[in-house]
């Protein structure tokens, strides 16, 4: 825990628990959230072949679509959690490294 801490700039294991249970949550989410989505949009696996690479094609578009709906779902938790600092950090962080830190200049 003490590594975590110091890579994450945390002061207490309260912090680092909060953290865990708003990343967990936030997943857990999204595919809840997404499923009634994809399926408003008429998005679901019965409109594909069984051929493996129309599975490839709706498992990647079906990333895809939550993917957005993850990243604000994360940013919400964790200000509903007291974290909103570091999942902000964390979101500029990592759509940096994606290609997308444009957005945030």
């Amino acid at each position: 825990m003490k590594k975590l801490k110091e890579r994450w700039g945390i002061e207490s294991n309260f912090g680092i628990i909060m953290i865990l249970i708003v990343f967990s949550v936030t997943g857990s989410s999204a595919l809840k959230i997404a499923r009634p989505l994809l399926d408003y949009i008429g998005f679901t696996r019965d409109n594909f072949s069984d051929d493996w690479y129309f599975s490839v094609l709706y498992w990647t578009v079906r990333i895809l679509i939550i993917f957005p709906i993850y990243q604000i779902l994360l940013v919400a938790f964790g200000w509903l959690f007291g974290q909103f600092k570091f999942f902000w950090n964390f979101e500029k962080k990592m759509l940096g490294r994606l290609g997308l830190g444009f957005l945030f200049k």
